[in-house]
């Protein structure tokens, strides 16, 4: 056995061992299931003595126009007759993807029902929360589905309907913690939120601290439990849903958000649309719907002086959720030793349940993904990046700026600034060459960010040939043109093989950014199938079982580096007998 198999061997044989020891792991329940009514909680009895419910309403509108009177074709739709909705899918029980890859939640299922009142079909996108409204801006999506709380920053960049939702600010802590509420919260701690949230802005704004940012509500429960932060201040649903019994967290307090209620984003100018979803989130109230899908998802106690939909909508008939939640109190569990460490690690990232669970999507739906946007994006890398190669080295500066420039650009942004530029850019401008479909703009985006290093690292492989290899072509007759694509060319590509295999490797990690243009379900890479049953589960196992899919991967593809380098170092393995090797056997002479 060579050296190199040796070496794959011992890793695959330590990647089954992980597997192996996770066979007593208990699965997790879906997250992303209708909770019921019998979850029902009352108004929270521990307010923060600072809250004085909602701030003062100014947008929500006196009545709406009758159903009746709403002309479909003036809604300015992407699609026409299908509403286009951009969403997210890891914050349960409001808006996530169940396990059967279909977007849902009590968001998105309210916005489902008000569709089917104004007869439109609807078909949900995933994106993440930091570009939702930018694209929503951008038209990129009619609508945006998010429990987006209506702060007047926000209305700046996009439209609201009428609120259908409100929100509290939980204030979740590790158990025994010091902090009992929000007044405790000081500088010197580390407090959590998700990136681009309203408590993001609260911490700021208000209390004047500065969080540690997270990019979902997953990660930082996770670094709350293992007390790598000090508190996570939360929307009062994701809280509620996420803290279980027996987890080491417990949420101390809440508040009402500061910042007007929670509606769906529209492009600003869009008034006819919005108009025609302040007119169906009526219609369902009245009908019944709201309050359905309000008790089976977020059943809660409405706080004093809100009511969803216009000013002219019926109070919502909702059953008497306090004497719910009082018949379905469970006594305070006994404490329970803590956790050690190993069990922690054990459970959050080694169920095999979960692993069995995640396998099947991962191969059907994230696996064929990766690699169609990875090769793709490769391709394009390639050939741009030899044109760029050649013309970083011309000695007319007309085509050596222009590639300098290109390359300084595309390796000096991020990769997630670059694919966001291009898809709410150029994706406008393109909309009806791709069908509004994501994937050629984010195998573009891909491409051209490939090609800055592609081409550097052709351009170090052309230079480093000996200057010789040119003379003596030109000496036997070559043009410079053939000279540079027979003999220095080959050998400069040649040389960096290596290189080119790691850019590969990085090209297939760098694939799950472009789930920030928006993808529908089957379209998810790798990495968010993983992430998105982290999400309807709360642990962490589904994204290692995507970790593995990238090891196997990525493992052939740094032996095939480490071979090629060994072939190029030491060049062709010598045969036993040389047929060429002179006779040593003496002759004499005559």
């Amino acid at each position: 056995m060579t050296i190199h198999s040796s070496r794959f061997a011992a890793v695959l044989a330590v990647l089954l061992m992980i597997v192996g020891l996770v066979g007593a792991a208990p699965a997790s329940a879906d997250q992303c299931a209708p909770p019921g009514v019998e979850s029902a909680s009352a108004l929270p009895t521990n307010l923060a003595a600072a809250a004085k419910g909602p701030s003062e309403d100014k947008y929500t509108t006196a009545t709406t126009e009758p159903l009746s009177s709403v002309n479909r074709d003036t809604l300015r739709l992407i699609t026409p007759g299908t509403l286009t909705v951009g969403t997210l899918s890891d914050a349960p029980p409001s808006i996530c993807i169940d396990a059967g890859g279909q977007f849902t939640g009590f968001d998105n299922e309210l916005l489902r029902a008000i569709a089917d009142k104004l007869g439109l079909k609807i078909t949900f996108v995933g994106t993440e929360f930091s570009g939702l409204l930018a694209q929503v801006a951008a038209r990129r999506f009619d609508v945006g589905s998010s429990s987006i709380t209506t702060t007047d920053a926000r209305r700046r960049t996009v439209g609201f309907t009428n609120g259908y939702d409100f929100g509290y600010f939980s204030l979740v802590v590790p158990s025994g913690s010091p902090i009992t509420g929000f007044d405790k919260l000081g500088s010197g701690q580390r407090i959590g939120v998700v990136q681009g949230t309203v408590q993001e802005a609260y911490l700021v704004d208000t209390l004047h601290l500065q969080p540690v940012k997270f990019p979902d509500y997953n990660t930082v429960y996770a670094s709350l439990k293992t007390r790598q932060i000090d508190a996570w201040v939360a929307p009062s649903q994701q809280a509620v849903g996420t803290v279980k019994p027996g987890d080491p967290a417990q949420i101390v307090e809440n508040t009402f958000s500061l910042d007007n209620f929670v509606a769906y984003a529209v492009a600003n100018e869009n008034k006819p649309l919005i108009d025609a979803l302040n007119a169906g989130l009526d219609a369902v109230i009245v009908d019944g719907t709201w309050s359905r899908l309000y008790s089976e998802w977020v059943p809660r106690a409405l706080p004093p002086g809100w009511k969803p939909g216009s000013k002219a909508a019926p109070l919502p008939q909702l059953p008497d959720f306090a004497v719910i939640a009082a018949d379905h109190e469970k006594p305070a569990a006994a404490a329970s030793a803590p956790k050690s460490v190993l069990t922690q690690l054990r459970e959050s990232f080694l169920d095999w349940e979960l692993y069995k669970k995640a396998i099947p999507d991962l191969l059907t739906t994230g696996l064929p993904n990766t690699l169609l946007l990875t090769v793709s994006a490769a391709v394009i890398g390639l050939v741009l990046g030899m044109g760029l190669a050649v013309a970083g080295i011309s000695r007319s500066r007309w085509l050596r700026w222009p590639a300098r420039i290109y390359t300084d650009i595309f390796r000096g942004l991020p990769e997630v600034v670059i694919i966001l530029l291009i898809g709410l850019g150029v994706g406008p401008m393109v909309g009806q060459l791709t069908g509004n479909d994501p994937y050629p703009l984010g195998i573009a985006a891909l491409g051209l960010m490939a090609a800055a290093y592609i081409g550097e690292i052709f351009r170090s492989g052309i230079q480093s040939v000996d200057p010789g290899q040119m003379e003596a072509s030109r000496a036997l007759g070559f043009s410079h043109t053939s000279s540079m694509r027979l003999v220095v060319v080959p050998q400069g590509v040649r040389r960096v093989l290596p290189a080119l295999v790691n850019q590969f490797i990085a090209l297939l990690k760098a694939s799950s950014l472009v789930y920030f243009l928006g993808l529908v379900a089957s379209q998810r890479e790798l990495f968010q199938v993983g992430r998105d049953l982290n999400a309807q589960t709360g642990n962490l196992s589904p994204l290692v079982a995507a970790g593995l899919f990238y090891l196997l991967l990525t493992i052939p593809l740094t032996h095939l580096v480490n071979f090629i380098d060994t072939r190029l170092r030491r060049g062709r393995a010598t045969t036993t007998e040389d047929p060429l090797e002179p006779s040593t056997t003496s002759q004499e002479m005559v």
